[in-house]
């Protein structure tokens, strides 16, 4: 489950509204360098079969399944 607070939620409706299109935010963790991880925030206009979709206050948050492994181990930790 992925949480957001009222007024991170409204932010991404009101950019979401302003871009004129979208779905809402796909959350992600990608690979860099030898830093290891970083996240990465970007809009969804079409989700990917495989994602994950998360309600949280009216915004659909995305997280395909690669990132969700690496976002559970954090909440574990």
């Amino acid at each position: 489950m992925i949480k957001l607070t009222a007024s991170a939620a409204k932010k991404i409706q009101q950019t979401i509204h302003r871009r004129g299109h979208g779905l809402g935010i796909r959350l992600g963790v990608k690979t860099t360098g030898c830093s290891g991880l970083a996240y990465v925030l970007e809009f969804v206009d079409s989700p990917k079969p495989e994602d994950q979709c998360f309600e949280c206050d009216g915004c659909q948050i995305f997280v395909d399944p690669k990132s969700c492994v690496y976002m559970l181990s954090l909440i574990h930790i």
